[in-house]
């Protein structure tokens, strides 16, 4: 069976740009509609991650289309991290990650003048994430495990001790905000928040240096945990924009 993409290239060349548009576009809604059929497939028979899904011929006869439409929705719903293949054993319902999101916003952010705004809207969401889990922190703090905030006051006295040498501290800052994160017990905010770090990482390197933001910064975090600790929402609030103060103003010497 042909690809949907062979059988457009091959198309007859006395047939006119509008001809070739209207059959592209035949093409792409019979894949669109199959994605579309495939997702309610996989929400009204309750899948889920790991869950097998019917075979492309059980495909073809369960939505009707043909096997070519399947094909194309496949390929579509892999690339998407919706469905995953394994040799010789079909295909099943994946993970559903935010690679793709991701791979798409870093390549964004790498793109020349762009860069900048899209960190700028990086930290932005950074930021909600940390000011919009406040409330839950604080109230789940005496249920916290006593080892997991003996591990967060690590990773700040480590922040602070290469802050104050000049160092700067990536993984310790990405660990602190995933730790604290974990209290919360939420898969997707922490996929979330990795993401954003993906990004992060991928256009800070360019921003020029500030050994004293480091600093500041570090601290900052030993202050939004000791908010936490104490139940004080509004010197967590503080905290938050303490943090990320050092990144913005490194974020306008750039522009």
């Amino acid at each position: 069976m042909k690809k949907t993409s062979d059988i457009l290239s091959s198309l007859p060349p006395t047939l006119t740009g509008y001809e070739k548009t209207k059959l592209e576009q035949k093409f792409a809604s019979r894949a669109d509609s199959t994605v579309e059929a495939v997702e309610q497939y996989i929400i009204s028979e309750h899948l889920n991650p790991g869950d097998p899904l019917p075979t492309e011929a059980e495909l073809c006869k369960l939505l009707g289309v043909s096997r070519s439409s399947v094909r194309e929705a496949m390929r579509q719903l892999q690339a998407l991290d919706i469905v995953a293949t394994k040799q010789g054993k079909g295909a099943f319902v994946s993970n559903m990650s935010l690679s793709p999101l991701v791979n798409t916003l870093v390549l964004r952010s790498s793109m020349g003048n762009g860069s900048l705004g899209t960190l700028d809207e990086v930290v932005a969401m950074r930021k909600y994430l940390d000011i919009g889990v406040g409330h839950e922190l604080v109230e789940k703090r005496d249920q916290t495990d006593p080892e997991k905030i003996e591990e967060l006051q690590d990773l700040v006295k480590q922040m602070i001790s290469k802050s104050a040498t000049g160092h700067s501290y990536i993984q310790e800052d990405i660990a602190f905000h995933r730790g604290l994160i974990s209290i919360l017990q939420n898969q997707l905010l922490d996929e979330m928040m990795s993401a954003m770090w993906l990004i992060h990482m991928a256009v800070v390197p360019s921003l020029p240096a500030d050994p004293a933001g480091l600093i500041l910064t570090a601290k900052a975090h030993g202050a939004m945990l000791k908010a936490v600790e104490d139940g004080d929402i509004h010197a967590y609030y503080c905290a938050v924009e303490d943090h990320y103060e050092p990144l913005k103003a490194r974020m306008n010497a750039a522009q």
